[in-house]
């Protein structure tokens, strides 16, 4: 029996609340929400949904609403929390990276509004998502690289506003974050 885009639209709700309860990461939810549109029949649908139960996610993901880097290196990757969709950046002579293909939300756009002065700042996203990098550039590099895919449907619109000076701003998406050695031997 053939399914409807109505089909696929619940299956996604599903995902983005699932994201939104921390129960799937971004690109997690950003795999799972192309197969569900992908899917041509009941099983590959239902495989999109495989595995969310209602059970709590074991462990916690740090809540992180603001990131202020001076003179130093600050890195937020991995599993995080960003509640309202929304994240403060202020790099002074340092270097910032945040890797959003890991972030906890459930929010439909994801802003990144910053400063960065004789500093760097570095945004990693999953394939799929849309991005829009925008903001004052004085003496500057500015550079987004992203990669030739289309994009997911139901996938959070990212918006990164940095106004930099003297600094490097990058944005560039990569596929899903590699497995470490030790996640393997924990089973993950």
């Amino acid at each position: 029996m053939p399914i409807s885009d109505g089909d696929r639209e619940k299956v996604a709700d599903q995902l983005q609340q699932a994201c939104g309860d921390g129960r799937i990461t971004l690109e997690e939810f950003s795999v799972r929400v192309g197969a569900a549109w992908a899917a041509g029949t009941d099983l590959e649908l239902s495989r999109a949904t495989e595995g969310l139960a209602p059970a709590p996610v074991v462990g916690a993901a740090r809540s992180v609403e603001t990131v202020v880097t001076i003179l130093s290196q600050r890195k937020r990757r991995g599993r995080w929390r960003l509640r309202s969709g929304r994240l403060g950046t202020f790099t002074l002579f340092g270097s910032t990276h945040l890797d959003l293909r890991d972030v906890v939300t459930g929010a439909d756009t994801i802003e990144i509004d910053g400063v960065c002065l004789f500093g760097e700042l570095k945004v990693t996203v999953p394939e799929g998502v849309e991005v829009e990098l925008a903001g004052a550039s004085i003496l500057s590099s500015e550079e987004i690289r992203l990669a030739a895919v289309p994009r997911l449907p139901g996938t959070p619109e990212i918006r990164v506003r940095v106004n930099a000076w003297f600094s490097s701003v990058e944005v560039r998406s990569r596929g899903p974050a590699e497995k470490s050695a030790w996640s393997w031997l924990r089973g993950d």
